[in-house]
């Protein structure tokens, strides 16, 4: 079975330089994925990051939260993490001709001219590896904790009026 791939499109996004550009993805093959996530780890091991269960009930979304506030909290060496952002852009290629997709090409130095368009695209070398974005997961926690909970549904049962005695 061949490794999983996808092309993305580029949102507007900062400058919006980017905006539209095609980009292919392609899974690391899993021995290298394996070994990628393990020195990840260990470059965080020191956070003392623990899942509190109220984070835990978020499921996927705890997740992302928590793996974002153990490398915001870790002390990780530059030599260490750099290996790793360098080896997320070995996935990523260009698609030059939107007419011809399955015509893909490695990355040069000026096809990404937007940083906001880099993380957006580790953000999507991550989720075809793990099978779910952290971008819409954070997404999801922000409308979580920014949108009042709807009102009680009419169809909810109360208890009788009072009579007024």
């Amino acid at each position: 079975m061949a490794r999983k791939s996808t092309t993305v499109q580029a949102p507007a996004m900062g400058p919006g330089r980017d905006a539209g550009k095609l980009f292919h993805i392609t899974e690391m093959p899993a021995a290298k994925a394996e070994k990628w996530a393990f020195r990840l780890f260990i470059a965080l091991k020191g956070t003392g990051a623990e899942v509190p269960i109220e984070v835990a009930r978020l499921g996927m979304v705890g997740v992302a939260i928590r793996g974002l506030n153990a490398f915001f909290n870790a002390d990780v060496k530059w030599a260490d993490l750099e290996p790793l952002l360098d080896e997320m852009f070995e996935c990523v290629q260009i698609v030059r001709d939107p007419n011809r997709p399955e015509v893909v090409t490695p990355l040069t130095a000026s096809d990404i001219e937007d940083v906001q368009t880099r993380g957006w695209l580790r953000s999507e070398v991550l989720s075809l590896h793990v099978g779910f974005s952290f971008t819409e997961a954070l997404l999801q926690l922000w409308e979580m904790i920014s949108v009042p909970p709807p009102p009680d549904s009419s169809t909810t049962k109360t208890s009788p009026p009072s009579s007024g005695q």
